[in-house]
C-alpha cells in the first residue's frame, strides 16, 4: 500500500468566502486517498461547519480574524483542527447542544456541533473566553 502520510496548514481570514476555500482544500487534501463520495462530504461538511462557527461565532462576523485548519493524514485517518483566536466560548457543553445558539437574530440553526459530530468519528472542543476556540476531529476512511 502505498504511503498517503501527509499534513497540511492553511490560515484564513474570517471571511465567510473562504468557508468554500476550505472546503475545496480539504477535498484536494484528500483526494490521493481516493475517498468514497460520503466521506468526501462529510469530511467537508464539518470542516465547512467549524470554520463558519469561527467566522460568526469566533469574530462576531467580522473579517479581521485568521482561521488556522492544520490537515494530518496517517494510516488512513484524517485528523483535522480548525483553530480561532476570536472571543471563545464561555460554556462549551451548552454551545454543542443541539439547536443552542447565540445568533438567533441571524437565523442560525445551532446544529453546527452536532453535524460535526455526525460526520467525524471523534470531535473535542477546547475553549475559553477571550482565547479562542480549537475544534478537532479525526474520522478513519475506508480500506480500499
Amino acid at each position: 500500500m502505498k504511503n498517503h502520510n501527509n499534513h497540511v496548514t492553511l490560515i484564513l481570514q474570517s471571511r465567510s468566502q473562504n468557508e468554500a476555500f476550505a472546503r475545496t482544500a480539504t477535498a484536494a487534501f484528500l483526494t490521493p486517498l481516493d475517498p468514497s463520495i460520503d466521506e468526501l462530504t462529510d469530511i467537508k461538511t464539518a470542516v465547512s461547519e467549524a470554520v463558519t462557527n469561527a467566522i460568526i461565532h469566533g469574530y462576531d462576523d467580522k473579517s479581521d480574524g485568521e482561521i488556522k485548519i492544520v490537515m494530518s493524514l496517517e494510516d488512513r485517518e484524517i485528523k483535522i483542527t480548525v483553530t480561532d483566536n476570536g472571543i471563545g466560548i464561555k460554556d462549551i457543553p451548552k454551545a454543542m447542544e443541539p439547536l443552542y445558539t447565540t445568533k438567533p437574530e441571524m437565523e442560525r440553526s445551532g446544529m453546527g456541533f452536532t453535524v460535526i459530530e455526525g460526520f467525524m468519528d471523534t470531535v473535542s472542543v477546547t475553549s475559553a473566553p477571550g482565547e479562542g476556540t480549537c475544534v478537532s476531529m479525526s474520522k478513519k476512511l475506508r480500506c480500499l
